[in-house]
């Protein structure tokens, strides 16, 4: 296969898919990864890529339009822009974290710990960020919940997580017993705690305690949310992000 046409496949995928592996275009291009890192390197060269670390990603302004047309997406997309381009993300279980998976592409060197299955596949399909997966049961949400003192060793700088609930007064709650249990864990490792939350669930209250409200740092939810919950939240020092 000539440059042009590997630099050709190489765009196309990455155009479709968002981002592309070093390795997977060599195995699919049939060719050595030094050529396909030349190739890359090239095409970076015309502003038609940007490359990290074991790949490359869209440059942006060159990617297909957002995917934040419905309010889970746009509760992602600006959870996303908390995330800095260097650093390890926690990524929690749940509908609204999943969906910040395909913002993720422009960061340049992250490192990613995820205990949910959804999000890992998606992110080990289609970006070249360093992923490490948890294991453990497999929860009703798709979240494997192990030994949650194994937690106390990871270090993380941003986490992201949703919740069955919040309130300012009662604080962050699930109804699922070890997803409590890992996400209180979780508010322990000094990391910046960002919760996603569909509107409906402000002030609402699940079945078991997870942390304070006012250990959250920032809280992303939709504008449709209560007015008067919000300000409560704001009042204890939470930044509000309405998508």
């Amino acid at each position: 296969m000539l440059k042009s046409q590997r630099q050709k496949v190489i765009v196309e995928r990455l155009q479709r898919e968002g981002a592309v592996r070093v390795t997977e275009l060599a195995q699919a291009l049939e060719v050595d990864p030094v050529t396909v890192r030349r190739d890359l390197a090239a095409l970076e060269r015309r502003g038609q890529l940007r490359r990290v670390h074991g790949g490359a990603v869209v440059r942006e302004g060159n990617g297909p339009p957002s995917r934040a047309t419905g309010q889970p997406g746009r509760i992602a997309e600006a959870a996303a822009k908390f995330i800095p381009d260097e650093g390890v993300l926690f990524l929690g279980p749940g509908a609204l974290t999943v969906e910040v998976v395909p913002f993720l592409r422009a960061h340049q060197q992250l490192t990613v710990i995820t205990n949910a299955l959804d999000a890992a596949w998606s992110l080990a399909r289609h970006h070249p960020h360093p992923l490490h997966v948890l294991g453990g049961q497999v929860g009703a949400d798709y979240g494997l919940y192990g030994d949650p003192e194994a937690l106390q060793r990871l270090r993380a700088d941003v986490i992201i997580l949703a919740a069955d609930g919040l309130d300012a007064e009662r604080g962050l709650t699930q109804d699922d017993r070890e997803a409590a249990a890992f996400t209180r864990t979780l508010f322990g490792l000094s990391a910046e705690i960002i919760v996603l939350l569909d509107p409906e669930r402000l002030g609402r209250t699940g079945a078991l305690f997870v942390a304070p409200a006012s250990e959250i740092d920032v809280l992303v939810t939709g504008r449709a949310a209560n007015n008067a919950l919000l300000w409560d939240l704001s009042e204890l020092g939470i930044r509000i992000v309405l998508a």
